[in-house]
C-alpha cells in the first residue's frame, strides 16, 4: 500500500536568532579593518581618513552596533605575521564578539591570495561576512568567493608588480651611489637631518678599541668579555656582547667610509625572506660615501689578520693548528728541532709547581720524536727582557739597520697600479651600464670587473702589509729613540707590541722583532 509523503518546510532562522515579542531586533556587531602599507605622510592621511570614515559609517547605520576599528599602520599586506590588529580582529571574530567586517578593498584586507581565501573561509564557517566596498562583494553571497578569488589574485599580482618596481628603484639609486642604512643597531654612526651618516664620537671610540685590541692579538671572545666588564653596550643597546658582534664590526666596510650595497636580497615578495647575495643579483660598492672611523690601512690589516687566524695550519708532525691568543707568548715560541710551537703547561715535578713551556710534539707523544728541552716561563721572560735591552744598548747599529729596511720597503710602492685599476674599473662600469640598458650580453665585462676587483683587493692587502711593516719599523725606531738605556722588568704589553717570534735552541734563544730585527740570547 502506497503512503503519500508529507513534507513540512521549516523556514531558516535569522542569523541573530528570533526576537521575542516586544523585544527589539538584535543589531549586527560590525567592525572595520583599515591598513596602509608605508609610513609616508600621504599614507598617514589615508590611514586617518579610513578610521574616521568607518567610525561614522557604522554609527550612522541603525541596524548596526559599532564593534571597533582594527587598523594596521605601515604594515605590508603580503602576509599576516606582523599585522597585529588584523590578527586581533580574527581572534575577536572567533570569540563571537563580531558579526560582520567591513573593509575598503581586497588589497586592504590581504595581497596574498591564499591568506585572503583562508581567512574568508574561516570567517564564513562562523557565519561572519566580510564586505568589500570598492568591489561591492559580500563573502556570504553565493557568487562572492568566485569574484573574490579573481580579485584577490589581481591584488597579489599588483603587489608583485609594486615589489618589482621598488627593487628597480633601489637598484637605480644604488647605481647613483645613494645608500640606505639602518642605524638602529649600527655602532658608531647615526643619521643627521639630511639622512646622511655622521659619527657618534663615544661609540666610535669603542669601534677603534675593538680594531686595536684585535690587531694586538686579542681573540673576539676576549674583546667581548672586556667590553662587558667595562659596561659598554653593543649596537643594539645590550650589555651582552657576542663574538658575532665583534666579527661583524671587524668586517664592516662602512667603518672606512665605504658601503657595499645589496649584500642580501628578497627571494619571495610574499614571505619577505631575505638571503645572502652570493652573486645572484648585482652588488654596488660605493667608496668614500661618508666620514670613516677606521683608517683604510688598519681595516686591510684586520682583514688579513682575520684570514690568518681562520686558516688551519698543518704542523710538521701533521697536526692541524689554529690561532690562539690565550697568552701573549702563545704561538710565538717555536722549537728549533721540529718546528712545532711550544705550549704553556702547569707542571708539578715532584711536588714542585711551576709554569713551563714544552714542545707540543713531546706533549702529544706523536710519531715525530722530539727531545727539545722544557723551558721555565720565567726563563723566557728573562730572555725577552735581555733581547730588548740588547737592542737598546746597541741602538745606533739597530737604528741604521731599520733605516735600510724602511728604504727597501719604500721601493715597493704600487699606488700607480691601483690608480690604473680604478680608472679601468670606471671605464668598465660605464660600459656595463650601457650594455645592461640595451639588454646586450655583458658577461665578459662582468667577469673583467670581478677580476680587476680581486686584483685590486690583493694589491690593497699588499699595500696594507707594507704599511704595517713601515709602521712596525717606525714603532721600533721610536722605541729605541725614546726609551731609556734598559728596561728592568717584563712587560706583557711591550712584548705584544715588539716581539714576533722566539726560537728555542739547546744553548740559546733567537728573538725576532716585528720590525725585522733579530737578536740571539745565549743561555
Amino acid at each position: 500500500m502506497e503512503v503519500n509523503k508529507n513534507v513540512t518546510v521549516i523556514p531558516a532562522r535569522n542569523l541573530m536568532g528570533r526576537k521575542k515579542k516586544g523585544e527589539e531586533k538584535p543589531k549586527l556587531r560590525v567592525a572595520a579593518y583599515c591598513r596602509v602599507s608605508t609610513d609616508s605622510d600621504e599614507q598617514a592621511t589615508s590611514y586617518e581618513t579610513q578610521i574616521e570614515h568607518y567610525t561614522t559609517y557604522i554609527n550612522n547605520h541603525p541596524d548596526w552596533e559599532f564593534a571597533g576599528i582594527f587598523a594596521d599602520d605601515g604594515i605590508s599586506g603580503t602576509n599576516t605575521k606582523k599585522r597585529e590588529e588584523f590578527n586581533r580582529m580574527i581572534d575577536e571574530c572567533m570569540a563571537g564578539n563580531i558579526d560582520m567586517i567591513i573593509t575598503k578593498s581586497i588589497s586592504r584586507f590581504a595581497r596574498n591570495t591564499l591568506d585572503c581565501l583562508k581567512y574568508i573561509r574561516q570567517l564564513k564557517d562562523k557565519n561572519i561576512p566580510v564586505y568589500f566596498e570598492k568591489e561591492n562583494i559580500n563573502t556570504m553571497d553565493s557568487k562572492g568567493e568566485v569574484m573574490l578569488t579573481i580579485m584577490a589574485s589581481l591584488a597579489q599580482q599588483e603587489s608583485q608588480s609594486l615589489s618589482q618596481n621598488v627593487k628597480l628603484g633601489l637598484q637605480y639609486r644604488y647605481q647613483q651611489g645613494e645608500i640606505q642604512i639602518n642605524c638602529a643597531r649600527f655602532l658608531g654612526y647615526t643619521k643627521d637631518e639630511n639622512k646622511k651618516l655622521v659619527i657618534v664620537p663615544e661609540e666610535a671610540e669603542v669601534v677603534k678599541r675593538i680594531y686595536r685590541e684585535y690587531l694586538e692579538g686579542a681573540s673576539m671572545l676576549k674583546i667581548a668579555r672586556g667590553l662587558e666588564a667595562d659596561g659598554i653596550r653593543n649596537g643594539a643597546g645590550n650589555k651582552r656582547w657576542h663574538t658575532s658582534n665583534i666579527n661583524h664590526i671587524l668586517r664592516n666596510e662602512k667603518y672606512i667610509g665605504d658601503a657595499l650595497l645589496q649584500k642580501t636580497y628578497t627571494v619571495d615578495f610574499l614571505t619577505k625572506k631575505r638571503v645572502k647575495n652570493n652573486g645572484i643579483v648585482p652588488q654596488y660598492y660605493v667608496e668614500n660615501n661618508h666620514e670613516p672611523i677606521i683608517p683604510r690601512e688598519i681595516f686591510m690589516q684586520v682583514q688579513e689578520e682575520l684570514i690568518r687566524r681562520r686558516i688551519v695550519h698543518t704542523s710538521p708532525n701533521g697536526k692541524k693548528r689554529t690561532f690562539s691568543s690565550n697568552h701573549c707568548l702563545a704561538q710565538i715560541v717555536f722549537c728549533s728541532n721540529c718546528g712545532e710551537v711550544f705550549r704553556r703547561v702547569h707542571w708539578n715535578n715532584r711536588g714542585k709547581k711551576s709554569i713551563v713551556w714544552r714542545c707540543v710534539s713531546r706533549l702529544e707523544n706523536t710519531g715525530l720524536f722530539c727531545d727539545a728541552r722544557t723551558v721555565l716561563e720565567s726563563t723566557i721572560e728573562e730572555v725577552l727582557v735581555t733581547a730588548i735591552n740588547n737592542t737598546l744598548s746597541g741602538k745606533d747599529t739597530f737604528l741604521s739597520t731599520l733605516r735600510n729596511n724602511i728604504a727597501t720597503v719604500l721601493t715597493k710602492e704600487n699606488d700607480q697600479t691601483l690608480a690604473d685599476i680604478d680608472n679601468k674599473l670606471e671605464e668598465l662600469q660605464t660600459e656595463l651600464l650601457k650594455l645592461a640598458s640595451s639588454n646586450a650580453d655583458y658577461e665578459k665585462v662582468g667577469e673583467e670587473i670581478h677580476r680587476l676587483r680581486d686584483q685590486k683587493q690583493s694589491l690593497m692587502v699588499e699595500n696594507a702589509n707594507r704599511d704595517e711593516l713601515k709602521k712596525r719599523i717606525a714603532d721600533m725606531s721610536a722605541f729605541l729613540n725614546e726609551h731609556p738605556a734598559t728596561i728592568t722588568k717584563y712587560d706583557e704589553q711591550l712584548i705584544r707590541r715588539l716581539i714576533e717570534k722566539v726560537t728555542v735552541y739547546e744553548d740559546k734563544f733567537t728573538v725576532e722583532f716585528k720590525s725585522g730585527l733579530t737578536v740571539d740570547v745565549e743561555e
